[in-house]
């Protein structure tokens, strides 16, 4: 077997047992190119392996993209690895296969505590567009009649609970009196997990996706009397890059954003632009928001999944939109190990329309997060924390509907 081939397959065993799916296959697809590239004699199959590295090395040889779910319907097309590997360089980058879709069942469920008094409820949320489960959590008691509400988009391989632990918003909503809603992608929407932020249909107002956590929104809004003026929304990575969809397009129903390790809205239209963006090697948004509601970014400057460059677009993006008598100042500072630097863009009347954190050393990963949830970093500033800073210190000023 060609070393190259070799150390491919153990460093994905590695990544696939951390649960980053997506690297993995990565990881198996560049393998086999440079294994494609050698010579026939060095070309050797490997040995008999796991069942799991089986089905990755058949995702991987059916056009590994994992952002788009598979067409039941669909007939099970495998091509020659040559063809297989041509198409991929040219971006032809369609579904990963059953492989991937067994895998995307990893996804960790961890227990989530909830204090005496409180409520963590499982529902599901119907609407024309489709229908999401989601949980729902109800502090002990609310600190105002009419509560604020914030929205967490999970990422990739990850589902509400993974993400309510991990980011520890359950605990701020008891501290302060809010409400939390995790929508929770399915497998039929999408394989991995992903939000789909880059499909064209689930970039826009009132179609599919957007639609669904719009309305999910609404319908908390009405049936726990919560304060309209005091609706956020945040996500990581996906989940993120959904959120800035869902600022673009309904800027009348949030008041703030939070974008953690995401994507600037309209930055792709389809999967292979996808991994184009998050290669750091896009130019900029192809669609641009026509309202922005407030939004704070995180981005780690160690981040090789989503390049730290999509921070900066974000922030880019935001600050266009504002009056160019805004004032920019920047913050630098040691949090919790970590070194970071905070731009903040505000406007005349002095509140942050604008705040950009980019965190020395941190990966692909909520920053001053639980390590009992996936995709978190312990040490660095609490992005949660300082997301409701943000988020409460805010005006009620928005675009009207």
């Amino acid at each position: 077997m060609k070393p190259i081939i070799g150390d491919a397959i153990k460093q994905a065993a590695k990544l696939t047992r951390a649960q980053d799916l997506v690297e993995a296959t990565r990881v198996l697809m560049r393998g086999l190119s440079e294994g494609a590239s050698a010579p026939a004699a060095e070309q050797e199959a490997p040995p008999a392996s796991a069942p799991w590295l089986e089905k990755l090395t058949e995702g991987a040889k059916k056009f590994a993209g994992g952002f788009t779910p598979e067409t039941p319907s669909a007939p099970r097309v495998t091509l020659p690895l040559g063809e297989t590997l041509e198409r991929l360089r040219k971006g032809e980058l369609p579904n990963i296969g059953q492989g991937m879709e067994a895998l995307a069942k990893l996804r960790k469920a961890p227990h989530v505590a909830v204090p005496e008094g409180a409520a963590y409820l499982e529902r599901s949320f119907v609407c024309e567009a489709g229908t999401r489960p989601y949980k729902l959590y109800i502090p002990a008691r609310a600190r105002d009649e009419r509560p604020a509400l914030v929205i967490m988009l999970h990422g990739c391989t990850q589902n509400a609970d993974d993400f309510a632990v991990g980011t520890g918003m359950n605990a701020l909503a008891e501290e302060h009196g809010f409400l939390v809603a995790y929508p929770e992608q399915t497998q039929a929407g999408n394989q991995m997990g992903c939000w789909n932020w880059f499909n064209p249909q689930d970039q826009l107002r009132d179609k599919g996706e957007p639609s669904i956590i719009a309305g999910l929104t609404r319908a908390l809004i009405a049936e726990m009397n919560i304060d309209p003026e005091r609706v956020f929304i945040a996500g990581l990575s996906a989940g993120g890059a959904m959120a800035e969809v869902m600022s673009a397009t309904y800027p009348d129903l949030y008041a703030g954003a939070g974008v953690h390790s995401g994507l600037v809205y309209g930055v792709a239209s389809d999967t292979a632009s996808a991994f184009v963006a998050m290669s750091g090697k896009s130019q900029g948004p192809a669609r641009r928001a026509k309202n922005r509601v407030r939004t704070i970014v995180f981005h780690g400057g160690s981040d090789h999944k989503v390049h730290p460059t999509n921070g900066e677009l974000i922030l880019a993006e935001a600050r266009a939109g504002l009056s160019i008598h805004h004032v920019e100042t920047m913050q630098s500072g040691i949090t919790n190990g970590r070194g970071y630097s905070r731009t903040i863009v505000a406007d005349t009347s002095g509140v942050a329309q604008v705040e950009y954190w980019a965190i020395e050393g941190l990966g692909h990963a909520w920053s001053g997060g639980s390590p009992q949830g996936s995709h978190t970093d312990q040490h660095g500033p609490d992005a949660s924390r300082e997301m409701l800073r943000f988020f409460l210190e805010g005006g009620a000023d928005r675009p009207p509907s």
